[in-house]
């Protein structure tokens, strides 16, 4: 893959990684760290609330995270060039990314803990259950007390943020990654250019669900790709798990999921009626084989191997070029979602804005958590996202004009590829840290694919846009009520998914099948998260 490439592919993962807004300022307002444990014997430094050094005299903390194997973390010019700006010495404890999971719980049944948890994985459980045990300080403070100005600029400013990131008791045990302008939940739908173009469809993409099955039995019937042969595949997917989302919109439903309607009721949409015409569509398209016969069969690359022979109609990726092969281009249009009989349709379901799981904690150990806090903010400013994404001015880009923040490349090392070399310079890679990032942070570094995207995004998504469902957290006894619930549920709507889309299970059957979830208990299981709903709706 050439660097061309590549490039609009790390931006895209970058924008699900790091950072935001300005550096940190010069002055020198300082503060002294109180420690909130008596079991450390390490000293309390003071603390500058601006400005580098964050520490006048050097300190040293530990910190745990997964690592994805590139390059040992101590030699990564970010983490050297970090610990001379801060004068904050790292002591790294990794632990391979495939058996992170096991050893944070590890970790934490034995008390003994790092002082920094980072990229760590945190889900909303993990808060709420150590932090509640008081292994994980309350960071709210040390945001209002100015440890953290880039955060508590993001916070100010975005209110529903910080409410995603409040526990039920009212305190913050984890920081996130935050996009406050990001669109897209997963990748959107894309259609095959080639076949548009042959049908003089390129400008007239279709409007609702009858326009787009009669497009998709064209591809079928009139040799779309003009080989003479029947292997055209109007919609692939793999087990629908790449298009249930989007196509969803279509009736009416934001979430594959527990999803809020715009009254502020939560539903469960496997049991909407509105989920029975879903599925009335897939069916019909499966008895007439506009649909995959290998959905629930294939892998994602089998349906990529069909998209680079130019078989497949109308696919689901994060760019269309990953499914169809060749150079980033815009002749293959994002999906116009379309509507159905449903009034108000189509919808579509938006990022919420902030990852759902927690990046970054400080255990009730740490003996500088005011320290800790101004360490991580400055992923949270535009300096800092560059830094931490790119490396140190000088070794991926440099700055064109410094003021505007506008960047270019510069050449990598030995023609390696970029993306790969950056695994080698920076610990976020692979991973999923904490930060915030706006598109204008890559000013200078995107192509004019990406601008495309851009375009596409805003002109398709963004106006029928609605996040699902904010970022809620469970109280203990919901955590265990749910998890309870979803064990024998979430197994049974996919079974059924299936067997309705394929008909080894008619839709006469429909009210039986809703006996059935009842028995199981969606209806509690809709209660509990409007429960949870109204709370964060309620809190400040």
């Amino acid at each position: 893959m050439t660097n061309y490439r590549k490039t609009g592919l790390m931006l895209l993962c970058l924008s699900m990684s790091i950072s935001i807004f300005t550096a940190c300022g010069s002055s020198s307002d300082k503060g002294t760290a109180s420690t909130e444990s008596s079991e450390s014997s390490d000293t309390a430094a003071e603390v500058h609330k601006t400005g580098f050094p964050i520490v006048d005299n050097p300190i040293e903390l530990s910190i745990m995270a997964p690592d994805v194997g590139r390059q040992d973390w101590n030699k990564m010019p970010v983490i050297q060039e970090y610990e001379k700006m801060t004068n904050i010495k790292l002591k790294i404890q990794n632990a391979p990314q495939d058996s992170f999971e096991t050893k944070k719980n590890l970790v934490f049944a034995s008390g003994t803990l790092p002082d920094i948890f980072y990229a760590a994985d945190l889900k909303g459980s993990d808060q709420v259950t150590y932090g509640s045990q008081g292994l994980l300080l309350p960071l709210e403070k040390y945001i209002d007390e100015g440890y953290a100005p880039n955060l508590k600029k993001i916070l100010d400013a975005n209110p529903d943020i910080r409410k995603s990131m409040t526990t039920p008791d009212g305190h913050i045990y984890a920081l996130r990654n935050i996009q406050p302008s990001a669109v897209w939940y997963r990748g959107p739908m894309w259609y095959n250019g080639k076949f548009l173009k042959k049908f003089g469809m390129e400008n007239k993409l279709p409007q609702t669900t009858e326009e787009l099955y009669n497009y998709l039995k064209k591809v079928k019937e009139e040799d779309a790709n003009g080989n003479g042969k029947d292997d055209e595949v109007p919609l692939s997917s793999v087990k629908l798990d790449d298009l249930r989302m989007f196509f969803l919109g279509f009736w009416g439903m934001y979430n594959e999921d527990i999803y809020v309607d715009k009254e502020n009721k939560v539903h469960f949409p496997q049991a909407e009626p509105a989920y029975k015409e879903y599925l009335t569509f897939l069916n019909r398209l499966w008895n007439e084989n506009l649909l995959d016969h290998e959905t629930f069969s294939q892998t994602d690359e089998q349906k990529k191997a069909k998209g680079k022979n130019n078989q497949v109609a109308l696919f689901s990726d994060y760019f269309p070029y990953f499914t169809l092969g060749g150079e980033p281009s815009e002749d293959n249009p994002m999906m116009q979602p379309v509507s159905s009989d449903i009034a108000g349709t189509p919808v579509y379901g938006k990022h919420p804005g902030i990852n759902t799981i927690g990046g970054f904690a400080i255990s009730n150990t740490n003996p500088n958590p005011e320290a800790s806090m101004r360490w991580i903010d400055y992923q949270f400013s535009e300096e800092g996202y560059s830094f931490w994404a790119y490396g140190p001015e000088g070794t991926l880009f440099k700055y064109k004009d410094k003021a505007t923040g506008e960047k270019e490349w510069l050449p990598v090392p030995d023609g390696t590829d970029r993306e790969e070399y950056r695994g080698t310079i920076t610990p976020n890679y692979g991973i999923n840290t904490p930060g915030s990032y706006e598109n204008s942070y890559v000013l200078g570094l995107r192509t004019s694919f990406d601008d495309w995207i851009d375009k596409e995004t805003a002109t398709k998504l963004t106006p029928i846009a609605k996040a699902p469902f904010p970022s809620v957290f469970l109280t203990v006894d919901q955590q265990t009520e749910i998890k309870t619930l979803r064990s024998d549920l979430d197994k049974y709507v996919k079974e059924m998914e299936a067997k309705f889309v394929t008909g080894a299970e008619p839709l006469s059957n429909w009210d039986k099948y809703i006996a059935q979830m009842k028995k199981m208990g969606y209806e509690k299981l809709e209660s509990t998260y409007q429960q949870a709903y109204d709370t964060w709706a309620a809190s400040k």
